[in-house]
């Protein structure tokens, strides 16, 4: 594990609205809507924290405490199942609360991504630090935050996850464009364009919601005028910052071929729920064989719609 990085903390920003999920997300963060049996912030911090960053920063909005007691204590619950013999399922709670040392900071105004890691800036201090975003979730068997923190270790400034997506999908995306490097699938990134079109994308390698950034963001946010609806992106900063060697950048990419569930949109939250429950060994041989079973006879013969994932 790159435990050497020096990078200890991770900044997540929670303050958006959610509105995607409505009304689901009325009441309730759509950070703690369930993916399985854990809210999505939970799969978020574990992965910090299997990556040895034990130190979170929730960036959050009015609404959001439910993300901060879910990883506080819940005496009388615990008491309860304590009581009640529920072993397994005080280790479950437990386990949330004893995950990471979390602290959190209000952003006030929904003004952008860019503007929620900048308000991270007390907080990190001088030293490199990771953001991810909650929409990303990385499945657990796949190392990808480890080998970002060896790439900054290695070259220094900042590293950006990137995945190969669709030419026609690009357009959903911020798209970098690339020189291949002596290390296979680390790219250094030689610019950065937001949603483009596809016949003007530069590649076809999409920004996810992982980075290892250094202190000189900062700086950077503190320049970039705000875009459209009045927010500050957090790509025109780290586009500031390449081809600075030293101050900030370079700006590297690590391109990631494992394994990614959307939760942002519906359609997607729904198939992550279902590729996380097949791969679970407590669920996964039940409900594969009931999916099939209900995919068989829901599905007409010859559905022109690609299979089912297994």
């Amino acid at each position: 594990m790159g435990m050497t990085s020096g990078v200890t903390k991770a900044v997540v920003p929670v303050a958006g609205l959610g509105t995607r999920f409505l009304p689901a997300t009325k009441a309730t963060p759509k950070e703690m809507m369930p993916v399985v049996d854990k809210p999505a912030i939970q799969y978020i911090v574990e992965e910090a924290v299997r990556a040895g960053l034990k130190d979170v920063l929730f960036v959050t909005g009015r609404g959001k405490t439910p993300i901060e007691d879910h990883f506080d204590r819940q005496p009388e619950l615990e008491d309860k199942l304590e009581a009640g013999g529920k072993q397994d399922l005080l280790d479950r709670i437990m386990r949330a609360t004893d995950l990471a040392n979390v602290h959190s900071v209000r952003q006030g105004e929904a003004r952008g991504l860019g503007h929620a890691v900048l308000c991270a800036a007390q907080h990190v201090g001088d030293e490199p630090f990771a953001v991810f975003l909650g929409d990303d979730l990385i499945d657990e068997r796949d190392t990808l935050l480890t080998q970002m923190l060896d790439v900054q270790q290695r070259v220094g400034g900042s590293v950006i996850a990137l995945m190969e997506v669709p030419q026609d999908q690009i357009r959903l995306y911020g798209c970098a464009a690339v020189e291949s490097t002596d290390t296979d699938d680390v790219v250094r990134i030689t610019d950065l364009v937001e949603k483009p079109s596809p016949d003007e994308a530069p590649s076809n390698l999409a920004i996810i919601g992982r980075y290892v950034l250094t202190p000189a963001i900062f700086g950077a946010l503190r320049r970039t005028k705000p875009g459209s609806g009045g927010e500050i992106q957090l790509t025109d900063a780290i586009q500031q910052l390449i081809g600075r060697d030293g101050d900030g950048g370079p700006v590297h990419g690590v391109v990631f071929r494992g394994r990614r569930y959307d939760t942002g949109d519906k359609a997607d939250y729904l198939k992550s729920i279902v590729r996380m429950a097949c791969d679970r060994s407590d669920l996964g041989p039940e409900f594969r064989k009931w999916l099939a079973g209900f995919a068989s006879e829901r599905l007409p013969q010859g559905d022109p719609d690609e299979p089912l994932q297994p």
